[in-house]
């Protein structure tokens, strides 16, 4: 195997990626204890401006409880008010303060959070924000035998650092003042558009461009076989040139080794680790760039001299002339996107870089990963990896991403290369298929692989929506409506037999006439 292969195929390990948005993922869930009246309100993300002395300055994020009065969601309603550090700190006994109105700053710890909320609320404050001994945000619950859950004020956790700075402020005899609303994300944003249109779109050329090229490649075999003698030919192994073969055991390997270069992640992420992976990214990007590049030009007549001329190179072998006029241009674009890639818009840059056994196992994998492995990691390992925690980098480069462009919480939508390589495999063997089979788009495969993609992963982002943004596995919907419609369809029509063990039609002589859908 090369090296350019070798690089492809990690990145494709790499990238069985999660869908998720990022605004919403670092909420922590306890749902031990069901709703009841007087805590029943859905969990929200807070925003928290601050004003310390007059100048504005850091806008903070945390969560509202279960419990308490809901919030503004507009700006512009929400009151500016003072913040007061609690004493005690923990605000789990009558505090001493005296307030009126401003917003009481507690500790997490030694009560509950009803408790700490029912005093709040006992000496006149407006709301309650209780610091997290962690760096992360935690839904407040009721404990399971609380009786008084009346609760008139709203209450916010932020996570240990927030509430560090805002403490310092107030112990340094500063003027804190805090607004806390909590705004609407909107159902469906822009972003999660663009990214359904890019991967079906991605899926839809690829598999146009796979098939086209078996299909010259096979007339091209076709014209140099036609004068031998019948004796030496031998249709039944015929099979189109650039067809990757995936038998059973490498698909079981493929999604092993997966699992270990995720594991190999979640353990050594750091910043470091993400910089070899860039490096890798980048080498594997200037290769499929190029690749893309030269055949886009060769459908030109200027370029197709410069695509059929070739050099030798030490080392790479022989090269066409268009492949070494466009490599400069595609190690630029990745050699730019590296040192830039943490700039706002340098999504666009890592965007442009980028069965049945394989995709029942990738199935399982993505479950695996994404719920099951909580057990034992106590947290998601393919959120965690995918969203880069613990690196300094916000994600892998392993997928791609759109910003948020109509949320008031901002992040990205994302969907991981996996998530769009493996379900493109079955989606082009379909299209292979129907055009050596002569088959019209209401009697093929093709079209029904597609909508079942695109359906596939539309239902994706509505569960990631329905879930608050939690992450959710893209090919546990995708993987049941691609495969099952195929699978459906080629028992239906009595030709599963064919596409399970051939991959292709019975082809009675040499000499094919393809009949493009």
């Amino acid at each position: 195997m090369d090296i350019q292969r070798a690089i492809h195929i990690l990145i494709i390990v790499l990238s069985l990626s999660p869908c998720f948005g990022s605004a919403g993922d670092i909420v922590h869930q306890d749902n031990n204890t069901p709703k009841r009246p007087g805590c029943q309100n859905n969990f929200v993300l807070v925003k928290v401006p601050t004003r310390v002395d007059g100048v504005p300055e850091v806008e903070y994020v945390g969560v509202g409880a279960r419990f308490g009065t809901t919030l503004e969601s507009k700006e512009k309603h929400a009151n500016e008010t003072r913040l007061v550090l609690a004493d005690p700190p923990d605000c789990c006994s009558k505090p001493k303060n005296k307030l009126n109105r401003e917003v009481l700053l507690v500790h997490r710890g030694g009560c509950s959070f009803t408790t700490k909320a029912n005093f709040a609320e006992e000496v006149n404050a407006s709301a309650i924000l209780i610091i997290n001994y962690k760096t992360e945000l935690f839904k407040m619950v009721c404990e399971a035998n609380e009786t008084d859950l009346d609760i008139q004020i709203p209450a916010v956790m932020l996570p240990q650092d927030a509430g560090a700075n805002l403490e310092n402020h107030i112990k340094n005899n500063s003027l804190v003042l805090v607004q806390l609303y909590s705004p609407n994300r909107p159902m469906v944003d822009v972003a999660e558009v663009f990214l359904w249109l890019m991967a079906v779109g991605t899926i839809l050329c690829a598999s146009y461009w796979s098939a086209w090229t078996a299909r010259e490649a096979a007339i091209e075999q076709d014209k140099l076989l036609k004068d031998a003698s019948e004796e030496f030919l031998n249709t039944e192994n015929v099979s189109s040139r650039g067809v990757v073969d995936i038998n059973t055991k490498s698909a079981f390997l493929f999604v092993v080794v997966a699992s270990c270069f995720l594991v190999m992640l979640y353990k050594l992420m750091s910043f470091w680790f993400l910089e070899v992976l860039v490096v890798l990214f980048c080498i594997g990007g200037v290769e499929g760039l190029q690749t893309c590049l030269v055949s886009v030009l060769s459908c030109f007549r200027w370029f197709q001299h410069a695509g059929e001329s070739f050099v030798k190179v030490p080392f790479f072998g022989a090269i066409s002339y268009l492949t070494l006029a466009v490599c400069p241009f595609c190690i630029a674009f990745s050699v730019v996107w590296a040192v830039f890639r943490r700039i706002s818009f340098a999504w666009i840059g890592q965007d442009i870089l980028v069965g049945t056994v394989l995709l029942s196992c990738a199935f399982l994998y993505d479950i695996f990963w994404v719920f099951v492995s909580k057990w034992w990691f106590h947290e998601s390992v393919m959120i965690v990896v995918a969203r880069g925690d613990k690196s300094g980098e916000d994600g892998i480069p392993m997928l791609l991403k759109i910003p948020r462009m109509f949320d008031p919480w901002g992040g990205y939508s994302v969907i991981g290369f996996g998530d769009i390589i493996l379900p493109g495999l079955l989606v082009a063997f379909s299209l292979r298929y129907d055009w050596l089979a002569k088959k019209n788009l209401r009697t093929g495969y093709f079209v029904w692989a597609m909508t079942a993609y695109g359906l596939g992963l539309l239902i994706t982002y509505v569960a990631l929506n329905l879930m608050d943004g939690h992450g959710q596995p893209a090919l546990l919907y995708i993987v049941p409506f691609t495969l099952g419609t195929f699978l459906t369809l080629g028992k239906r029509r009595g030709e599963l037999k064919t596409l399970w063990t051939r991959g292709e039609p019975k082809r009675p002589c040499p000499h094919i006439q393809f009949q493009p859908s």
